[in-house]
């Protein structure tokens, strides 16, 4: 029997493969939302730029989201069972090398290594798990599976902000490797292997050229707020990307079976998919980072503190994504979705009224908003992605969704943090003296963007420190108004995409969810 058609498990062996993918999604999220909570307490114990700062959390995005696709591919060609079991068991090992990390270098190197293996874990256990169900079982375990990343992502602030109070930052990785290692013993034992016999190995023009296009990009958006956008290097960066993007473009129409398969991109059903994780990066993502930074940095919250409020914002994650599976039975995804993101985005707005420092009562209503509308596309998304393509390109599906999702949550990141500052800094100039040297106001910018107001305020009179307060509140207003803009572009996209005709693939492979959009 070949390893593309092995022999169907047992009911018992689907649900050790489901609990094993699930633990995944848990600790994937509880490493990303975790570490951006741990981010402060990580830069009063070991020191660091705002941009090795940043780096905590952009290193393990940017090499999460730069070979998801590569990983998927490699899942294909040797095995998804093998892919899992490396990338899990990597994850671990990296985990409780960052509990003992000794320097800010040091972290940032071990959370870009830590994201090579999260990409192995995702692309390998979410294919694996492809193969192993099918029609409605797929999508009720798809849907479980977005609860559970929903479950990473409600109770990894809070989970953190606990283990830095008692225990100190370096407890936080070390809980994931707990959980990690018990992934992988359900995994290893009970996983059953399989592969795409028609794979011709990894796109290695592709790979490079993408990894190397994103690297460039985020280290220009990163670099910019502290050396400006007009900065030799800055440019030099951003010049580089459009070139690599060009080398990524042609590498991919000269190879047979590409990293991405950008004939793809002529469908609108494609299209309106991979739009979903754009979107949910702009509504939801960049406050699971940002606003702890806001919390625990500008406002004075302790983790713990911090930690109970973020659940207002992803608690619905735990619950809503199985709502709008439910829903999808009588009302079309893409309507679905689409709500879902308006209701986001009148959140963000709501949550720009309130200004930082004040009560946390009137906090709480806006971020439940959010959460609950992005929880309906975030519910929905994995399996519409499997219905692009056909059920032997798995892991190529997934691969390009993924990355999408990822990327676009490293790079969104990038954006966001970039704007901040820069809306930070222009107000700042324009309420300080001219006797304050520019280059010291945009130091102070930079800072304040990664929610250290304590050394942003040391570059500065003291003085102004209310000013400081007063310019970040104000910038992040700002923010949220573009972020909800950029959400309700976005739902018209998917909205008008989801309509188009199904793609040419197996629809039985695609389930009830795409059964419910006929």
């Amino acid at each position: 029997m070949t390893p593309s058609a092995p022999s169907s498990p047992s009911r018992g062996g689907h649900a050790a493969v489901l609990a094993a993918v699930c633990l995944a999604a848990i600790v994937l999220p509880m490493s990303f939302s975790g570490g951006a909570v741990a981010t402060p307490a990580i830069g009063r114990d070991l020191g660091g730029s705002p941009a090795a700062l940043t780096w905590i959390t952009n290193a393990f995005m940017l090499t999460f989201g730069g070979t998801l696709m590569a990983a998927g591919t490699l899942a294909d060609a040797f095995g998804r069972k093998r892919a899992f079991v490396a990338g899990i068991a990597a994850f671990t090992v990296i985990s409780l090398l960052l509990a003992c990390a000794s320097s800010i270098v040091m972290v940032d190197m071990l959370r870009a290594a830590q994201g090579l293996a999260a990409a192995a874990t995702l692309a390998g256990g979410t294919a694996a798990l492809a193969q192993d169900v099918e029609g409605h079982a797929r999508t009720r375990a798809f849907s479980l599976l977005g609860t559970t990343f929903g479950l990473g992502l409600a109770f990894g602030p809070l989970l953190a902000g606990a283990l830095i109070a008692a225990f100190g930052w370096r407890a936080v990785f070390a809980a994931t490797a707990v959980v990690g290692l018990a992934a992988l013993a359900f995994g290893a034992r009970r996983m059953r292997d399989s592969r795409d016999p028609a794979a011709r190995g990894l796109d290695w023009a592709g790979t490079l050229s993408f990894t190397a296009m994103l690297s460039l990009f985020t280290f220009g958006l990163i670099a910019a707020p502290s050396r400006g956008w007009g900065d030799p290097l800055v440019v030099s960066l951003f010049v580089g990307t459009l070139a690599l993007l060009v080398v990524f473009i042609a590498a991919a129409r000269r190879v047979a079976r590409p990293m991405l398969d950008l004939s793809l991109f002529r469908y609108p059903r494609f299209v309106g998919v991979q739009m979903l994780p754009v979107a949910t990066c702009a509504c939801y993502i960049v406050l699971l980072v940002l606003l702890p930074l806001r919390l625990i940095g500008v406002e004075g919250f302790r983790e713990i503190d911090a930690g109970w409020l973020m659940v207002a914002l992803s608690a619905p994650m735990l619950v809503v994504p199985s709502l709008a599976a439910t829903l999808t039975r009588v009302v079309p995804a893409g309507i679905v979705s689409a709500a879902g993101l308006v209701v986001a985005a009148a959140g963000l707005v709501w949550l720009g009224a309130v200004d930082p420092g004040g009560p946390v009562l009137p906090v709480i209503g806006p971020l439940l908003l959010i959460g609950c509308g992005a929880g309906l596309p975030w519910g929905l998304m994995d399996g519409l992605a499997l219905s692009v393509v056909p059920t032997e390109r798995a892991g190529m599906a997934t691969g390009i969704f993924n990355t999408i999702r990822v990327a676009g949550e490293g790079i969104a990141l990038a954006i966001a943090g970039a704007v901040l500052a820069a809306l930070s800094g222009g107000r700042l100039h324009a309420a300080l003296p001219d006797t304050i040297p520019a280059p010291t106001i945009t130091a102070a910018a930079a800072r304040l963007a990664t929610g250290d107001l304590t050394h942003a305020a040391e570059l500065l009179p003291s003085a102004v420190r209310p000013l400081l307060v007063a310019s970040y509140a104000g910038a992040f207003q700002t923010l949220l108004w573009v972020l909800a803009a950029v959400t309700v572009a976005a739902a018209l996209v998917v909205l008008l995409c989801l309509r188009q005709p199904q793609i040419g693939t197996d629809h039985r492979d695609a389930g009830a969810l795409d059964a419910s959009q006929a």
